[in-house]
């Protein structure tokens, strides 16, 4: 266990730094630490119904990805801090991040990865916290006239975060 400087023991509940990562294996850290943003590109994205979100959808998803740091999951914690400390510039193309299928089938592959390495509690605190970022960009009015920001999603996002949902055993 880590302590502070003073020699007080961390916050009662936190460790300093997260052990969580070492149970995972690179490509299975890769995996959950992309996961919310393809999420969140994926819920802006038009398709299947689904109109085009602008610049508030994107600010609404990345308040709610950054929102995972004051969860009480060291796995969701140490997720985010993951997420703003990568800096390598390899991202996927948009059409890749943007692919529903492909997007569903990392869903099933993160869940199958947590059922294995992760602590139950930890694992639904991923869960529905990378739901809760396609929700929150669901919510956002996807273009002038539409339903103020906050109402609640259209029926083809309904589908999307239901199929979402789905993928990541929620449903």
């Amino acid at each position: 266990m880590s302590h502070s400087v003073a020699g007080e023991p961390p916050s009662a509940g936190r460790r300093a730094a997260p052990l969580t990562t070492a149970v995972y294996s690179v490509a299975e850290w890769d995996l959950l630490t992309s996961l919310p943003g393809r999420v969140l590109v994926a819920a802006a994205a038009p398709g299947l119904g689904r109109p085009p979100r602008g610049v508030m959808a994107g600010l609404a998803g990345l308040d709610a990805v950054a929102a995972g740091r004051a969860f009480d999951s060291d796995l969701v914690r140490a997720v985010v801090a993951a997420i703003y400390a990568r800096h390598d510039g390899n991202q996927p193309s948009t059409e890749q991040l943007t692919d529903l299928v492909d997007l569903l089938a990392a869903c099933r592959a993160a869940v199958r990865v947590l059922h294995r390495r992760a602590d139950p509690a930890d694992s639904a605190a991923y869960r529905q916290w990378v739901q809760s970022v396609a929700a929150r960009v669901c919510r956002v009015a996807p273009a002038p006239g539409e339903p103020p920001p906050g109402q609640p999603a259209s029926p083809a996002d309904r589908r999307f975060l239901d199929r979402l949902g789905g993928a990541l055993g929620l449903g």
